[in-house]
C-alpha cells in the first residue's frame, strides 16, 4: 500500500527550484499548508484500521517534520496500542518530552487493557513523582483488571484527588470489589451512587450472582429499567453456576420473549443448565436455534454441545458434534473422552485418547480424570495404574485429589480395598469427604465391615467425618444384618442433625422435566403410573422369574414391607411414567441423584426386554444403557 492515497495536499512541498532557503522566513501560506497537513494526518490516524497503514502515516509524519507535534504523537501512541503494538506505543511515550496527564493516562490505559496492571501502576507512580496530578480517566483506566488489594489503595487516591464521586470512577471501584468478592464494600459504593449506569448495575448484579446471592441478584435484575444481553447472561449464569438450572432455563425463555438475542455466553450457560437437568429435548432445540439463527458453533460452543449431549444420554449426537468441530483444542478432546468414560464406553475413550496424542495434543489433568474413570468403569486395574503413574512420570502432571479419587474408585470396585486404603493414607493432597466416601462405599460393596470400621475410626480421630461417613457406616451394618450397629450409627446422625438424601429420579417429556421421589403420589398421573407399575411387576414375576432383592433394603422391617418399598423406588416411577407418556419403541431417559440399586438395575434390564424399549439411566456415578435385557455396564458398577 503506497502512501500516495493518504496525503492529498497539492503540492505537498514547493518544487526544488522554488524551495525557500533555511534563512527565509516561513510565509503565511506555508504555515497554513503545514497546519492543514497536521489536521489531515490527525484525521487519518483517527480512521486508521491496520498496522501497515499506521506505519505509513507515521513515516509521513517523520518525513514532513511533524514528529514534535504533541497531538499527532498522542494519537500515534493511542493508535499503536489499539492495534496491538504496545511496544511501539511505549517507545513513543518514552520519547515524549514532558508528557502531560493525557499522555500518562493513555499509556496507563494501554497497559491496563493488556492486563499489565503492575506496569500501569508503576507508570501512575512515575506520573505522581513528576508532579502531574491524575484525572478521572486516569483512575478509570487503572481500575481495569485491578486486584482488590491495589483497588483499596486506589480508592484512597480517588478520595484524595476528589474523584471518588465520579460515576465512571465509582463504577470502576465497584467492579474491582465485586470481582474480588468483597460484597459489603460493593454494596456500600453502590448504595451511595447518586446515578447508576447500566455498567454499575451490571457490576453489582455480577457481584451478587457470582457469590450465590441469587435472591438479591434477581431483585436487582427485575428492578432494572434497561437490560442488555450482558445482564441477562449474568443472571442466567448465576443460576447455572449455583445449581439452579430450572431457574436458568426459565429466565432464558423470558429473554427470548423480550426479543433479546442470545450470544455465545448465553448459549454456554444454557447448555450447562440443560446438561445439569439432562434435558435432552431442550438441548436439541437450542442446538437447532443456533443453526437457524446464524450463531457460530465455534470450538467453545461445540465443546459445550458435546458435554450437553453426553450428560443428557445421547452419545451419538455428542460424537457427531465432536467430529464436526473445526480446529479442535484439548478441551474438546477431553469433553468427548469424559463423555465416553461416563457412559462406560471405556475402549472408545482409550482409543480417542490415543488419537488425541497422535494428533499432537498433550493431555491435561482433565484428560486423565476421563481416562481413569474409563478404566474404573471397565475394571481395567493394570491399565489404570499405568495411566496414573504416567501422569507425573511422562507428562509432569501432579495428581490431584480427583485423580486419587478415580484410583480409589478403580481399586475399590475391583476389590483391592487395602491397596486403595494405603493409597489414600499416603497421598500428598489432603483427602476430601468424597474420596473417603468412595472408599467406604467400596467396603460396603464388598462387605468389608472390619476395614470400614477401621476407616471410620480413623476419620473420627482426625475429625474428618461428615454426613456421608455416618450414612455409609449405617448402611454397611444394615447390609450384614447388624441392626444394633445400624441403629447406633443412625442415632449419631440424628444427634448431629444429619438427614439422608432422599432418592429422586427425573424424566423429560415434551420439554418438561418431571421429578419423582420414592413412593411419590403427587404427580397428576399418579394413578396411571401405579397401574403401569402393577402390570410390570406381575409380568416380571409370572413370566420372567423376577425375585425382589429384599436383602438390599437396609431397614429392620418385614419381608413384605421390604418388597413393597422396592416396588416404588423413584426410578421405577419415572420409567412407568415414561412408558405411559412416550411413543412405543422410543428411548426413555432417566436421571437419578443416587447410585442405582441392585433391584432397580435388574428390573430395568427386564423392562427393556419385555417392552422393546431402550432405557438410559444416569445415576450419581455413570450412565447405564439398558437394551434387550442387558446393560452397558455388564453388571460391573
Amino acid at each position: 500500500m503506497s502512501a500516495a492515497p493518504l496525503i492529498t495536499t497539492q503540492p505537498p512541498f514547493p518544487s526544488p527550484t522554488n524551495r525557500p532557503s533555511s534563512s527565509t522566513t516561513t510565509s503565511p501560506s506555508t504555515s497554513s499548508r503545514h497546519l492543514h497537513l497536521s489536521h489531515k494526518l490527525a484525521s487519518l490516524l483517527d480512521e486508521c484500521k491496520s498496522i501497515s497503514e499506521l506505519h505509513q502515516i507515521h513515516a509521513v509524519i517523520l518525513r514532513r517534520g511533524h514528529h514534535d507535534n504533541p497531538i499527532l504523537n498522542f494519537k500515534l501512541q493511542k493508535s499503536y496500542s489499539s492495534l496491538g503494538r504496545l511496544d511501539h506505543s511505549t517507545a513513543l511515550f518514552n520519547r515524549t518530552s514532558n508528557p502531560n496527564v493525557f499522555f500518562y493516562t493513555a499509556i496507563i490505559h494501554a497497559h491496563a487493557v493488556h492486563s499489565l496492571h503492575q506496569q500501569a501502576l508503576r507508570l501512575y507512580v512515575h506520573m505522581l513523582e513528576n508532579g502531574i496530578e491524575p484525572n478521572a480517566f486516569t483512575f478509570s483506566s487503572l481500575l481495569k483488571s485491578c486486584s482488590v488489594k491495589d483497588g483499596i489503595v486506589l480508592h484512597s487516591q480517588t478520595i484524595r484527588y476528589g474523584f471518588v464521586d465520579d460515576l465512571y470512577v465509582r463504577t470502576g471501584l465497584l467492579d474491582v470489589y465485586a470481582k474480588g468478592g468483597d460484597v459489603v464494600s460493593s454494596q456500600k459504593l453502590f448504595g451511595k451512587m447518586r446515578a447508576r449506569s447500566l455498567v454499575s448495575l451490571t457490576a453489582m448484579l455480577t457481584c451478587y450472582a457470582k457469590h450465590g446471592d441469587l435472591d438479591d441478584a434477581r431483585k436487582l435484575f427485575d428492578e432494572m429499567s434497561e437490560r442488555d444481553v450482558v445482564c441477562w447472561n449474568v443472571m442466567i449464569d448465576g443460576y447455572t453456576q449455583h445449581g439452579k438450572p430450572d431457574e436458568a432455563l426459565g429466565l432464558f425463555s423470558l429473554m427470548l420473549e423480550a426479543k433479546v438475542k442470545p450470544n455465545e455466553v448465553t448459549v454456554l450457560s444454557v447448555l450447562s443448565a440443560c446438561a445439569q437437568l439432562s434435558a435432552l429435548e431442550l438441548g436439541r432445540w437450542l442446538h437447532s436455534y443456533l443453526v437457524n439463527n446464524g450463531i457460530q458453533i465455534n470450538v467453545h460452543v461445540g465443546t459445550s454441545l458435546v458435554d450437553m449431549y453426553s450428560k443428557c444420554g445421547s452419545l451419538e449426537d455428542a460424537r457427531l458434534v465432536f467430529d464436526s468441530i473445526n480446529c479442535k483444542d484439548v478441551v474438546a478432546w477431553n469433553s468427548m473422552i469424559v463423555g465416553y468414560a461416563m457412559h462406560g464406553f471405556s475402549q472408545e475413550a482409550l482409543q480417542l485418547f490415543n488419537n488425541m496424542c497422535m494428533e499432537g495434543f498433550r493431555p491435561t489433568d482433565i484428560t486423565f480424570i476421563g481416562i481413569l474413570n474409563a478404566c474404573a468403569n471397565a475394571g481395567l486395574v493394570s491399565q489404570g495404574r499405568e495411566f496414573f503413574h504416567s501422569m507425573k512420570d511422562a507428562y509432569g502432571i501432579e495428581p490431584k485429589v480427583e485423580h486419587y479419587g478415580c484410583m480409589v474408585n478403580l481399586l475399590g470396585r475391583a476389590g483391592h480395598l487395602q491397596e486403595a486404603y494405603e493409597l489414600v493414607k499416603d497421598m500428598k493432597p489432603e483427602p476430601d469427604p468424597i474420596l473417603w466416601g468412595t472408599l467406604l462405599g467400596a467396603c460396603k460393596l464388598h462387605g468389608s465391615i472390619t476395614l470400614g470400621e477401621e476407616i471410620a475410626e480413623f476419620l473420627v480421630s482426625k475429625n474428618f467425618t461428615n454426613s456421608g461417613t455416618h450414612i455409609l457406616l449405617s448402611n454397611m451394618y444394615a447390609a450384614v444384618g447388624n441392626w444394633d450397629g445400624a441403629v447406633n450409627a443412625r442415632s449419631t446422625m440424628k444427634g448431629i442433625g444429619i438427614q439422608k438424601e432422599p432418592g429422586c429420579s427425573s424424566i423429560e417429556v415434551n420439554n418438561k422435566v418431571h421429578e419423582f421421589l420414592a413412593g411419590d403420589t403427587s404427580h397428576p398421573k399418579s394413578g396411571e403410573i401405579y397401574m403401569m407399575l402393577e402390570q410390570i411387576n406381575k409380568r416380571l414375576k409370572v413370566h420372567h422369574g423376577y425375585i425382589p432383592r429384599r436383602d438390599i433394603v437396609l431397614h429392620d422391617i418385614g419381608e413384605r414391607e421390604k418388597e413393597q418399598s422396592l416396588e416404588v423406588h423413584s426410578e421405577k416411577l419415572a420409567i412407568a411414567f415414561g412408558l405411559i407418556s412416550t411413543q412405543p419403541g422410543s428411548t426413555i431417559k432417566i436421571v437419578k441423584n443416587l447410585r442405582v440399586c441392585l433391584d432397580c438395575h435388574e428390573v430395568t434390564k427386564l423392562i427393556s426386554k419385555i417392552t422393546g424399549r431402550r432405557i438410559v439411566v444416569r445415576d450419581r456415578n455413570r450412565f447405564h444403557h439398558f437394551e434387550n435385557g442387558s446393560c452397558s455396564c455388564a453388571d460391573y458398577w
